[in-house]
């Protein structure tokens, strides 16, 4: 039996007895930095993302942002999870699912619709078809195959599938090769005040819509629903404020809370049951994220179909015959206000 594979599993599964979603931490956690294992070289590293997946695609944002596109490889995945051991019938995991443009068209897990294969980018590192075995070719015994993943090409391994991490290697490990290495999303004097809007926009927003979502008991939803609401309401002040979370400059933090932003009004309102407010409805939120959304490098990160398509296809058990809502108008796309700001970056 390969490794993990008895205990394959996903995010749907990690659930608590109270109905909460209790997200486990990532396993791989190697840094890339001079005279250590992983040094910082050019092409030896490779990402894999899923643009449906908020935390792979963050990491693609600011991969595009340092202008690391010819120093760092990439593949993504279809958005629609497959049956990772088809052929084996008691294996019922589902996960991320490589593929070429030329491919036909997928169905959900429970047969389903017919979603193309359009702007996946197959592996050509190790020519995998799933996610599932970039981890059993690392040794991975924990059994949850997630994205992102970066990849040593030269060991053959994962150095490090958390995306937290991932973003800050990015920030400053390849600033030697990057075209745009004057750009500092964790400025040291700003650490601290990052770290604090990041332990507060994590848990209550970044992983609070997925507590509403994945929530199987009234009391553990009702809880998520009033901190994510409660922490919206507390960005919304502060950008009415300054122009970005720890003030005039673009940072790390900014990246990450942009990144649930752009899928909440399509996706997260409906599916994840947040229908209190709608993004477009908070007058400094809305143009914060047209703002990050038109910065250069990031727009590239946004694939909405893709979007839409991973949370409306690839869980049965949320939404049986994987029907896509069709959305409103793209207003994120429009011009913003946010130059009455004093900006830095």
């Amino acid at each position: 039996m390969a490794a993990g594979q008895y205990k394959a599993r996903t995010a749907l599964h990690e659930m608590a007895a109270d109905g909460a979603f209790k997200r486990t931490d990532a396993t791989f956690r190697e840094w890339i930095k001079p005279g250590g294992r992983f040094p910082p070289e050019a092409n030896r590293y490779h990402l894999y993302i899923a643009y449906g997946c908020p935390w792979a695609s963050r990491c693609l944002a600011v991969r595009n942002m340092k202008g690391l596109e010819d120093v760092i490889g990439l593949s993504v995945t279809h958005p629609t999870w497959q049956r990772t051991r088809p052929d084996d019938p008691e294996d019922t995991h589902t996960g991320w699912t490589f593929a070429s443009p030329a491919d036909p068209p997928f169905s959900s897990p429970a047969g389903q619709g017919s979603f193309p294969t359009d702007d996946c980018i197959p592996d050509t590192v190790n020519n995998v078809k799933y996610v599932r075995d970039l981890y059993e070719l690392a040794g991975d015994t924990a059994g949850k195959y997630t994205v992102p993943v970066l990849w040593d090409k030269k060991e053959k391994t994962i150095v490090n599938n958390e995306s937290a991490e991932i973003l800050r290697i990015f920030n400053s490990a390849f600033n030697d090769f990057a075209k745009n290495p004057g750009l500092d999303l964790y400025p040291e004097e700003l650490r601290k005040q990052i770290d604090e809007v990041n332990d507060w926009v994590y848990p209550t927003i970044n992983n609070g819509v997925y507590r509403c979502g994945f929530a199987t008991k009234q009391a553990a939803y009702d809880e998520a629903f009033k901190q994510l609401f409660a922490s919206l309401d507390r960005a919304e002040d502060i950008l009415s404020k300054h122009r970005y979370l720890v003030g005039d400059r673009l940072t790390e933090a900014d990246i990450r809370l942009f990144k649930t932003l752009i899928r909440f009004d399509e996706v997260y309102v409906v599916y994840f049951k947040t229908n209190k407010k709608f993004i477009h409805e908070y007058p400094n939120l809305k143009n914060f994220v047209r703002e990050i959304y038109q910065h250069p490098g990031v727009k590239e990160s946004v694939n909405i179909a893709h979007i839409k398509m991973h949370y409306f296809t690839a869980h049965p058990d949320l939404n049986k015959y994987a029907i896509i809502p069709k959305g409103g108008d793209a207003w994120w796309e429009e011009p913003h206000d946010r130059d009455h700001f004093n900006a830095k970056a």
